[in-house]
């Protein structure tokens, strides 16, 4: 019998201090979700870097600064993982404030959805998120995609430079 080998994100997330992590905002409504995707997330080590909101207005506040998020320290997310069909904005107006705010427009964005309708991920795409997930139905695929997920987006992505600019401007 074979011993199981580490994948390579589980040994990315060993040698990388948790200052390189980059913080994620998860945008999600539904509480099984949000656990399920926590878990998934802590076996890379990557959950303590994460933030929950639970709809979209909570999502441009926490982005902006703003309402119960005015005294958030901290720098923008390493990226946002938005649920499409949230209460009060959905993730489709979320996105499209995101990248219509020019403090904010450079942050990837990732919606991570049930939704499989084309006119969704066209507009996903149109309105300029990085990427559009699917969620699984079954549960171990669905901890694996978000394992793969977040550990891209948190660990081996490479940020733009000019957001790196912009994050320095707004520490000034």
């Amino acid at each position: 019998m074979r011993e199981a080998q580490p994948s390579l994100s589980a040994e990315l997330t060993r040698e990388i201090s948790m200052e390189e992590i980059k913080r994620i905002l998860f945008c999600e409504d539904d509480p099984k979700d949000v656990e399920l995707t926590l878990v998934a997330l802590a076996e890379y080590n990557l959950a303590n870097n994460v933030d929950v909101v639970r709809d979209g207005q909570e999502a441009l506040e926490y982005l902006r600064h703003q309402g119960s998020f005015e005294m958030r320290g901290g720098t923008h997310p390493g990226v946002v993982l938005l649920d499409l069909k949230m209460p009060k904005i959905d993730g489709l107006e979320v996105l499209r404030q995101v990248r219509g705010d020019d403090e904010l427009k450079m942050i990837p964005v990732v919606m991570l959805t049930s939704s499989r309708e084309e006119r969704d991920i066209v507009e996903s795409y149109k309105l300029g998120v990085n990427a559009y997930v699917v969620k699984p139905v079954d549960f171990h695929q669905f901890v694996e995609a978000i394992r793969q997920v977040g550990s891209f987006w948190a660990i081996i992505n490479q940020p733009s430079p000019i957001r790196a600019e912009i994050i320095k401007a707004t520490q000034s």
